[in-house]
């Protein structure tokens, strides 16, 4: 039976351990903020070595085009999407080769050279212009280094401090307790929570007053994907720590779940253009749910329906490892 005075005494325990360890809070909250500077005063100018061009409904390059050197084709099939890239000069040139029309932002530096190789190669070609706010690499970035925080200490945080627990015989001695096993996870999962769900906030609010990034869409659904995002991976490291007894291996196991999302939720870079197969691994990633669904909410201004899909992944992610940990969660050997 859950009893809230157990659970509470497990909570406060948990927290004071936490924030006792002056080196782990002063990296959770230094870390990303120095991150975020950083990219903030290199990629200020936004400078880039090559132009992208948009090919709606296209699977394939045309012929009269491959010869473009210096220029990346991406595909589209979703003329609105592509269009607000454009907007938002993510795309220098959005071309309807089939109609022959090509849209533009006039405001855009790449795009006025991207229409002049593009005339070049086929002169009798339409001009639509689109107007839009141009986003900086910080603006497309900041979600992948709260993402990327997230996802550390959470995995680490949890995974971590349940192996250590279960070493030193701390585990043991809990299940010699009225303590079970079910309140004493409720408080992990909460105090790891609240914890990194204020410092990301505290994290959100302070660069973005100081550095102004842009942030078009709701506050309160950023919240609710934080909320989601952090449970979901709390409960992955709940799962890669539920049995483990050696610290080594639980730290291989964490940095083997980690370092795919590093490189492919599309923290640093976009995956658009990338092959399928590397596209389709991103998807069973919970970063790259987080990512995606705070990215589209800041830039894009996206509704709750816009990210559902997002949405109903993390949720589906999180019940699916919170069982897994649950089902193969110990307290330790007997010795």
């Amino acid at each position: 039976m859950f009893v809230i005075k157990r659970f509470i005494a497990i909570f406060i325990a948990r927290n004071r351990e936490f924030f006792r360890d002056r080196a782990a809070l002063t990296w959770n909250l230094a870390f990303p903020v120095l991150l975020i500077v950083g990219f903030s005063i290199v990629f200020s100018g936004d400078s880039r070595n090559q132009l992208k061009v948009g090919l709606l409904n296209e699977s394939s390059v045309p012929q009269s085009l491959s010869s473009i050197k210096y220029t990346e084709f991406l595909f589209y099939q979703d003329q609105n999407d592509a269009q607000n890239k454009v907007a938002q000069h993510q795309l220098d040139l959005l071309l309807d080769w089939k109609n022959k029309i090509y849209w533009i932002n006039d405001t855009s530096p790449n795009g006025f050279l991207a229409e002049n190789v593009i005339q070049n190669h086929t002169p009798k070609l339409k001009k639509e212009s689109i107007s839009g706010e141009p986003i900086r690499y910080i603006d497309w970035v900041i979600p992948g280094i709260l993402g990327m925080n997230i996802m550390f200490s959470c995995l680490f945080g949890v995974g971590y401090v349940i192996v250590r627990y279960r070493k030193s015989g701390v585990l043991k001695r809990l299940n010699a307790t009225p303590i079970t096993a079910f309140e004493f996870i409720a408080a992990q999962i909460v105090s790891r929570l609240i914890i990194v769900t204020s410092i990301s906030v505290v994290i959100f609010l302070s660069t973005w007053w100081t550095i102004g990034f842009m942030v078009k869409g709701s506050l309160l659904l950023l919240l609710l994907i934080l909320v989601l995002g952090t449970l979901c991976l709390i409960a992955l490291g709940l799962m890669i720590a539920s049995r483990s007894q050696s610290e080594e291996l639980t730290g291989g196991l964490l940095n083997f779940a980690s370092w795919p999302m590093m490189f492919l939720s599309g923290v640093w870079f976009s995956l658009e253009g990338s092959p399928e197969i590397i596209q389709f691994i991103a998807q069973w990633l919970p970063l790259t749910h987080f990512v995606n669904a705070t990215r589209a909410i800041m830039t894009e201004g996206a509704s709750f329906m816009s990210v559902l899909d997002n949405i109903l992944a993390l949720i589906l992610m999180t019940s699916i490892f919170f069982i897994l940990s649950a089902f193969s969660f110990n307290w330790g050997k007997s010795r």
